[in-house]
């Protein structure tokens, strides 16, 4: 007969396959069945209308395209265009940077959007496409990756899931502009730990929190 130790023993390792079971059928079935139904439901609930008239209203506010258009690092490293209502005024010729407080690139509707993450909604459309995930590390334009993927050794780890439209270093106030690396480890360190515990009450958890905040107090929202 087992000895108290060894049945408890026995059934932590059995929680533990339990849970390692779990979570390969969430990240290789439920987690992509999970995103299509989530984003074809607000692609043809919300973007349908939201896009027609959130675009009017950028073209009556300043010249220049609906959508901002941007190369994003993804899953495994590879690029991918990344799509967002334009905020900022249009420049063609302008070279990457960043977004910063008070920025007077942002325009008066601009600001409005980024505070309320609805400049983020087109990316539902990445999602279907299969470019990004409902919940994940947020996607880094190509050159902070070009930056740190080979000088913070944890950095590309955060890309062996799909980026999602929001995340667990989101909704702990870890957005807005990097300037300092600091910033960056930050991130990372939220983003591995969500690469390592999640799950689907974990996905649903940070989507209610990013409700939360889309309504409330948007911590570096700029």
């Amino acid at each position: 007969m087992l000895s108290l130790n060894s049945q408890y023993q026995t059934l932590y390792v059995y929680a533990e396959e339990r849970n390692r079971r779990g979570d390969f059928t969430y990240r290789y079935f439920g987690k992509r069945t999970f995103d299509i139904c989530l984003s074809l439901l607000v692609t043809l609930c919300v973007l349908i209308w939201m896009i027609p008239l959130i675009g009017l209203l950028i073209k009556l506010s300043s010249p220049g395209p609906i959508l901002f258009i941007q190369k994003r690092t993804g899953y495994r490293g590879t690029s991918f265009n990344c799509l967002k209502f334009r905020t900022m005024t249009h420049d063609p010729e302008a070279s990457f940077k960043q977004a910063k407080k008070n920025d007077d690139r942002v325009t008066p509707l601009g600001r409005f959007l980024r505070k309320t993450n609805l400049d983020e909604m087109p990316q539902f459309l990445n999602v279907l496409i299969g470019d990004m995930s409902i919940v994940g590390p947020r996607p880094h334009a190509v050159q902070h990756s070009a930056q740190f993927w080979n000088t913070m050794p944890e950095y590309r780890k955060r890309y062996r899931v799909k980026p999602g439209i929001t995340g667990l270093a989101q909704i702990n106030g870890c957005r807005g502009e990097i300037d300092h690396v600091i910033k960056m480890r930050h991130r990372v360190r939220y983003d591995r730990f969500y690469n390592r515990k999640k799950s689907i009450l974990f996905d649903l958890w940070i989507c209610w929190l990013t409700i939360k905040a889309m309504v409330g107090e948007n911590e570096n929202a700029w």
